[in-house]
């Protein structure tokens, strides 16, 4: 370091300025380091103060959220009620169709002819009640859907004033109208197809009925036949039977020989196998008692008719379906007269042999000790036309082999008296078959034809259907004033903040529409419903009370689908006693829920809906009314001149007015719910109004909208579009 005197400092260099603020070092001093301070203080409460006007202009646009929310949420609770309507109004109509099903069921036994009458009636009441259902829900829609907007502007402005209210000490205000402004007629679909299924019934009821009565007495004459050839076939063991005889007989056993405890499972081929298997057996062990001629002779004949039975019984068959019934059950002779009507009458298989004295004997087989010297074979109606002598030894005459066919078919002892028994009931049933599938078919035919009227009523959800697009269905737009005065230094108590200004009244609009929430809430609905009518104790009985469990099931299959409806319509038939020996109960219980289960029904839409938030522009966007058109012009006119909200706000405020009707009462009816018509019992369907609105009338809506009008002669400013 070089150090300088006094002098030489003077003399080379001019003292430097004192500078306030910074030194040589880079430091502040204290004069600066204040007025850094107080600069950063004075942004600091700027900006929170900033913060603040922004906060307390901003929460009017939360305001005007919620009012739009609130609007399109009774727009929500509207469509809800008019789906719950459809619901029932297309589940009567099913409830109907399948009340004609149980019907037709029912007509198809006779013990049941009674009940399908009244499961008819009841289907056209239902009808009938459908109909009275649908105007008079129509009705209360169409009113119901005039109030929407009074709805909807009111309930923004509880919800506004219910904002407003304890801590917050804002005066809001609220207003809202719906896109569109009016809602569409109420259109209900044309129903046909019920009504076609009802006249179809009316037409063919008494037919199906007369014959299924006439088919139940053939098929008892018929399970007669039938169980009395199973009782001669094996029924009656151990006493005389075929199976029985067989077996003792012919020492049958196993398949050969099958024994059957019940006529169910039995059928008429079991005695044809039997008998089939017993003549060949019998011929294969056949042999003579004794050493005696006579004997032999017996023993030649029996075999003779049983080769010709084998023979015979291969001709036998039996057709057995559910559709016909066809048998052949060969007869063998019994007698010398039936014989002779058979090919035994004319086979020249027996020797010829002539005497001594020149007469000629016929022998019943060649090992006769007198049939010596046979000079041919000749048949039993030579023998009787020649007129031939007796042989002394086997006594063979003319009916020798009548004699032995009688011997096993006269009496209970023998196979062949059991086996034709068997031959004469199948012939019987046969016969009642026959007349008995052509009236089946008959019956079976009328009901497929009904059938098929309903399966396509089931397929294009017949009935009339319940259609609405009420004010609000493309969304609303609310309208919000907060009218509160607010000093922007007020909280803060700082010189830094001037506090002589106030900010004045703050408004903003919104939008809202209609999104869809799951099927839950309709889902809980229809529940509701349906526990209010099973809260009314003993309203129905009998067929009354099958046909209302099915709409029960019914309407469950509205929002479940398929398989709540089968459920349903297994249950109604579980109450119908379907037992009959025509087997046409059976038949039509089981067509009936082919039908249904071909229809194919899907769970329906009874979704809710939910308000969401959206742009203003886009609910205006494509409804061509008024207000929508108005608001379109305005807002873009204020976008491009950057002007006041005044014209927008006259504008709402003018298409409210419009709209705003006499007040409602707590709980507004619909309709009164009668599934069954007068039959049965019934239950109001009601909407309970939100309590800030069940006191409210056109006077709140007036008041409303003269303190908006207010706001917009003495409010200017930018307008803040949702």
């Amino acid at each position: 370091m070089v150090w300088r005197s006094a002098g030489e400092r003077l003399r080379g260099e001019r003292p430097a300025r004192p500078r306030p603020f910074h030194e040589d070092d880079g430091g502040f001093t204290s004069v600066g380091m204040v007025l850094a301070l107080l600069v950063c203080l004075s942004l600091i409460f700027t900006s929170a103060q900033v913060y603040r006007i922004n906060t307390a202009a901003a929460r009017v646009q939360d305001i005007a959220d919620a009012a739009a929310l609130a609007a399109e949420n009774e727009v929500a609770e509207y469509v809800l009620v008019a789906r719950v309507c459809d619901a029932l109004v297309l589940s009567m109509t099913l409830t109907a169709l399948v009340s004609f099903a149980l019907g037709l069921v029912a007509l198809c036994v006779p013990a049941t002819g009674g009940m399908s009458v009244k499961l008819i009636d009841v289907g056209k009441a239902v009808i009938k009640a459908r109909d009275g259902f649908s105007d008079r829900a129509t009705q209360g829609l169409e009113a119901l859907q005039k109030a929407l907007p009074f709805l909807a502007a009111a309930n923004a402005a509880a919800v506004a004033v219910e904002n407003g209210a304890g801590e917050n000490r804002s005066s809001y205000i609220a207003m809202a109208v719906l896109v569109p402004g009016t809602g569409e007629p109420l259109t209900v679909e044309a129903a046909k197809g019920a009504e076609d299924v009802e006249e179809a019934v009316d037409e063919g009821k008494d037919e199906i009925r007369d014959q299924s009565i006439e088919a139940e007495g053939l098929a008892e004459e018929a399970n007669l036949a039938k169980e009395a050839a199973f009782e001669r076939d094996c029924g009656d063991n151990p006493s005389y039977c075929l199976y029985e005889r067989a077996k003792a007989l012919a020492g049958l056993s196993g398949d050969s020989n099958p024994l059957y405890r019940s006529v169910d499972a039995w059928s008429f081929k079991v005695p044809l196998e039997r008998a089939k298997a017993y003549y060949q057996r019998r011929l294969a062990i056949e042999s003579p008692a004794d050493g005696s001629a006579r004997e032999g002779a017996r023993s030649a004949l029996r075999k003779r008719l049983y080769r010709y039975a084998v023979s015979l019984l291969k001709q036998g068959y039996v057709v057995d379906t559910e559709e016909e019934f066809r048998c052949n059950f060969p007869r063998l002779p019994r007698n010398a007269d039936q014989v002779r009507g058979t090919e035994l009458y004319g086979e020249s298989v027996y020797p010829i042999t002539r005497t001594e004295a020149g007469n000629t004997l016929m022998h019943a087989w060649s090992g006769c000790p007198s049939a010596t010297g046979i000079i041919g074979h000749e048949s039993i109606r030579d023998l009787e036309r020649n007129n031939y002598l007796t042989c002394p030894d086997c006594e063979f005459t003319a009916s020798s082999m009548g004699s032995v066919a009688a011997a096993s078919s006269s009496i209970e002892n023998g196979f062949e008296y059991h086996y034709r028994a068997i031959a004469e009931e199948a012939e019987l049933y046969e016969e009642a078959r026959e007349e008995l599938d052509s009236q089946k078919n008959s019956v079976q035919r009328k009901v497929q034809k009904i059938l098929d009227e309903i399966e396509d009523a089931l397929k294009s959800a017949a009935g009339k259907r319940i259609s609405v697009k009420p004010p609000g269905s493309m969304g609303a737009v609310a309208l919000a004033a907060d009218l509160s005065s607010s000093t922007p230094s007020s909280g803060l108590g700082s010189s830094f903040v001037q506090g002589r200004h106030e900010l004045g009244p703050r408004a903003a609009v919104a939008g809202a529409t209609l999104l869809a929430d799951d099927q839950n809430e309709g889902s809980t609905v229809i529940s509701s419903l349906l526990d209010g009518f099973d809260a009314q104790d003993n309203v129905a009985v009998g067929a009354l009370q099958c046909v209302l469990g099915c709409w029960s099931a019914v309407l469950t299959a509205y929002t479940k689908g398929q398989q709540a409806l089968v459920e349903g319509l297994s249950n109604g038939l579980s109450q119908i006693p379907l037992a009959s020996q025509s087997g046409l109960g059976d038949w039509a219980a089981e067509k009936v829920m082919d039908t249904i289960q071909k229809a194919g029904l899907q769970p329906a839409k009874v979704e809710s809906l939910k308000p969401v938030l959206v742009s203003t522009g886009s609910v205006v966007a494509k409804d061509q009314g008024q207000f929508a058109v108005a608001y379109r012009q305005v807002k873009e006119r204020s976008k491009l001149l950057s002007g006041s909200s005044a014209d927008v706000f006259s504008t709402v405020l003018s298409k409210v007015e419009q709209q705003a009707v006499a007040a409602l009462g707590a709980e507004y009816t619909i309709a009164t719910v009668e599934p069954l018509g007068e039959l049965g019992p019934s239950l109001p369907l009601t909407l309970t109004l939100p309590e800030p609105l069940q006191n409210a009338g056109k006077g709140l809506v007036d008041s409303l909208i003269a303190r908006l009008r207010i706001l917009v002669v003495n409010a200017t400013g930018v307008s803040s579009w949702g």
